[in-house]
């Protein structure tokens, strides 16, 4: 297993595989003019497979892939059905846009769940949010993989003034739909203008839930990063991912792998490991793996080790989301 100094074991590998899309989300990718990676500098689908061969056999047992939009890159089916080879368990995190096209090979890999990230059930706000028109195709999309029995989860990145009156509305599409709606706080990175007076904290938006529904906590697992809860009735269910306002570093279990190769030990961490240069130069990435995985901080990448509200983000040196891959 890979571990940390604090004994944190990881099992858990996200691989973004662009950092391309095709939505301009104003807190992912705040430059409407974003100069791409170019492919020649992506980890190419045997390397993507040569390095996730080398975390699987060190105990990863999940595998997320994420962008940008991870279903744009023109040679996304050939990375998925190598992944879908290994004996672990392989999700997504997309914009739902390509669900369509790409559902063969979500059913042939067989995917354990499908994230969407969705922050409004508006079509308008959709357009607002977004700055693209995709909105009937996402929702088409959804009740798509539902009707396969996909697992479904719908993220939801809560921000006060944009979203926070659609809380209950989100609740209520869980009452006829089954699935998973997951409330994010509002994260900083590079670019996305973040303000503490934007985040919707775990408080604020249980507040909101219980002014119409009785909800009911469900266990955690020590690894989870959202907390769930139940309502009575309901064909689907709530959590909340609170990054900001209750941070759950002591179970972290994640390691990101950005799409141009390089290792990052947490979400807020300034420092990445390229693994993409000594892999082409024929080099044993692992100890280069292991010692990157060591020296994780604490908590937050060591960045953000103080309250929210108290944040200077002009100090924070990190991508952009869309350059992470979430």
């Amino acid at each position: 297993m890979i571990t940390d100094q604090f004994g944190r074991t990881h099992n858990y590998l996200r691989i973004s595989l662009t950092d391309n899309c095709n939505l301009r989300c104003f807190y992912c990718m705040p430059e409407e003019n974003y100069d791409f990676t170019p492919h020649s500098k992506l980890m190419q689908p045997d390397e993507i497979d040569t390095i996730a061969k080398i975390f699987v056999e060190h105990g990863v047992t999940k595998i997320r892939l994420t962008g940008g939009e991870p279903f744009v890159r023109k040679d996304a089916s050939k990375i998925i059905r190598n992944l879908g080879k290994l004996p672990v368990q392989l999700m997504c995190t997309t914009n739902g846009i390509r669900i369509d096209d790409m559902l063969s090979e979500i059913i042939q890999s067989d995917f354990q769940s499908i994230n969407i990230s969705l922050d409004t059930l508006q079509k308008e706000k959709f357009l607002k949010i977004t700055r693209r028109d995709y909105f009937d195709r996402v929702f088409r999309n959804i009740h798509l993989l539902l009707q396969h029995n996909i697992k479904t989860k719908i993220n939801v990145v809560a921000m006060k003034d944009i979203n926070d009156d659609e809380i209950s509305d989100f609740i209520a599409f869980t009452k006829v739909h089954p699935v998973e709606v997951r409330f994010i706080e509002f994260m900083p990175f590079s670019g996305n203008r973040w303000s503490s007076n934007q985040v919707m904290t775990q408080k604020d938006i249980l507040n909101i839930i219980r002014e119409k529904y009785d909800f009911n906590p469900l266990p955690v697992g020590f690894h989870d990063t959202a907390k769930p809860y139940s309502i009575d009735g309901h064909k689907g269910s709530f959590s909340i991912i609170s990054t900001m306002s209750e941070p759950f570093c002591s179970g972290c279990n994640r390691i990101r792998l950005t799409a141009d190769g390089k290792l990052k030990n947490c979400l807020f961490s300034k420092k990445e490991t390229d693994l993409l240069t000594p892999l082409r130069n024929g080099e044993d990435i692992l100890p280069i793996i292991e010692s990157a995985i060591w020296s994780k901080a604490k908590t937050q990448g060591g960045q953000l080790n103080e309250q929210f509200e108290k944040i200077n983000t002009s100090i924070i040196q990190n991508r952009s989301m869309i350059n992470i891959g979430g």
